[in-house]
């Protein structure tokens, strides 16, 4: 666990929660509560709700997706009413920006506590209560929780689910896990106009949830710290070929970053080395194995304890060293090697970068046979801002989609001459920042030895912890793994 990735959230994020239930605090007390009664999660709510004089059953509400943010809206509402709260800009004020209203609230002398606003006879006790609908007041809160949701999932922290096994044993399919969005600096929305709580598509309309007729430059906002080697990062899938989605509205991959801008990354053997030197392997890396056993077959419940996997048309089973390392201590295991596509020879099946895709501009009839696969790989520079490449047959095609498409340039050759931006050059200086990401699930991870480098406007988030897992494939009473709860990502 990345402790320094959790103080840098709670460092930004202290201000707003201090001041908000100091707020509760001296409201709660007003109420002829104890003050410390806002401090305990849960509690703090049914405490908002026995002072309003709702039913305590609202609580199930806040274990709800969605609901929640919209019932939350609500408690708070009628919480505020109970002190003679009751205008709009009230609302608005103690949802949108509480850590400043709450505490004022709290300790002005002329907010009191006057009756559980959703009592009988409080409209009458106060008319100025009575003058918006329930239904009015209930739109007001689903708008204003709407904003709070959406301002906390562009700025602070979203939530993601974890769609394919590239990352596994790290993580697994079906983990919900909170990005923080604080990190490496919140990214200020490309496509502003958007329809709320999607991506690029309405669910089951299969139509774009935003308009692209408007887009905004790329800037984030001053973050923690940069994108470092080792950290589980969320971003955008920068070979957008088929759809050519904005920047922002491409699909979210997630991967570990294996290097940083200026690193030269090197695989030998599927060991990743930067700068010639050897780099620390992920906690949860997987290969595949090929295992010769006895006469006797191995036990598939201990395959399963062990976690080792045989996944949709792979011929070797992947594992974990550790795994590995067990399952070879058994008597019927007569042999267990890791599997590495050779050396020195091209996959021609499984093409990597920059065989993969059509390139928009050639300088030669044919990209060059690097000899690269997927386990001997490079060496490849990640672009660096201000580094300048020299341009020629070997280079051109790393280069060429990150020069064209990323950097946003007009690039042409004409015989064996490059033009960009109109300019005859042999060479480019880069304008951005790029990454080197890769899954921890080596051989079923598609990442950046098939589609190459992620530019820094491409980063949404640092991916801090898991906060519920569902195995699909379990039986219904095994289907959350609770030891998976609130577990830390390495």
């Amino acid at each position: 666990m990345n402790i320094g990735s959790y103080i840098g959230v709670l460092i930004f994020a202290s201000p707003f929660i201090i001041l908000s239930l100091a707020g509760y605090w001296k409201l709660f007390q007003k109420a002829g509560r104890h003050g410390w009664e806002a401090l305990v999660p849960i509690y703090s709510s049914y405490v908002m709700l026995k002072l309003s004089g709702r039913p305590p059953w609202w609580l199930i509400w806040l274990f709800v997706p969605l609901a929640s943010f919209i019932v939350s809206a609500g408690i708070i509402i009628d919480f505020i009413k109970s002190y003679g709260k009751f205008t709009i800009r009230d609302r608005a004020a103690a949802i949108l920006l509480g850590f400043i209203y709450l505490p004022k609230w709290g300790f002005e002398k002329n907010t009191q506590y006057l009756a559980p606003s959703a009592s009988e006879g409080f409209k009458e006790n106060y008319p100025k209560s009575a003058k918006q609908s329930s239904a009015i007041e209930w739109t007001q809160a689903v708008l204003f929780a709407v904003v709070a949701a959406m301002f906390i999932r562009t700025f602070f922290i979203e939530a993601y689910v974890i769609p394919t096994p590239s990352m596994e044993r790290t993580l697994l399919v079906g983990d919900n896990i909170f990005v923080s969005k604080v990190n490496y600096g919140a990214r200020i929305p490309m496509t502003p106009v958007s329809f709320p709580f999607t991506h690029n598509t309405i669910p089951k309309f299969f139509i774009k949830s935003y308009w692209d007729g408007f887009e905004l430059p790329y800037y984030r906002l001053p973050g923690f710290s940069e994108v470092k080697r080792g950290d589980v990062v969320v971003f955008n899938y920068p070979q957008d070929t088929i759809n050519n989605r904005p920047v922002d509205k491409r699909e979210y991959y997630i991967k570990r970053c294996a290097g940083i801008p200026g690193d030269t990354v090197r695989i030998v053997d599927a060991q990743v080395y930067i700068n010639g030197k050897t780099e620390a392997n992920p906690p949860g890396e997987q290969l595949e194995y090929n295992y010769k056993d006895t006469v006797t077959d191995v036990n598939p419940e201990l395959l399963n304890q062990l976690h080792i996997t045989l996944y949709d048309g792979h011929t070797y089973r992947a594992m974990t060293k550790e795994s590995a390392d067990i399952l070879r201590r058994y008597s019927n295991i007569k042999s267990i090697t890791p599997v590495f596509s050779p050396k020195g020879i091209s996959d021609t099946v499984n093409p990597v970068f920059p065989n993969v895709y059509p390139m928009h501009v050639m300088l030669t009839k044919a990209i060059p046979d690097y000899k690269w696969n997927v386990d001997n790989y490079g060496p490849i520079i990640v672009p660096k801002k201000g580094w300048a490449v020299k341009l020629n047959s070997m280079t051109f095609p790393l280069y060429e989609r990150a020069i064209e498409v990323y950097e946003n340039n007009n690039l042409v050759v004409k015989g064996g001459d490059i033009f960009i931006n109109g300019k005859k050059t042999s060479n480019y200086t880069f304008k951005m920042n790029y990454y080197w990401m890769m899954g921890d699930n080596s051989h079923d991870s598609e990442d950046s030895r098939f589609w190459g480098f992620v530019p820094e406007d491409h980063i949404g988030g640092k991916a801090l912890f898991i906060w519920m897992s569902w195995d699909s494939g379990a039986p219904l009473l095994h289907k959350i793994r609770w030891d998976r709860f609130l577990r830390g990502i390495n």
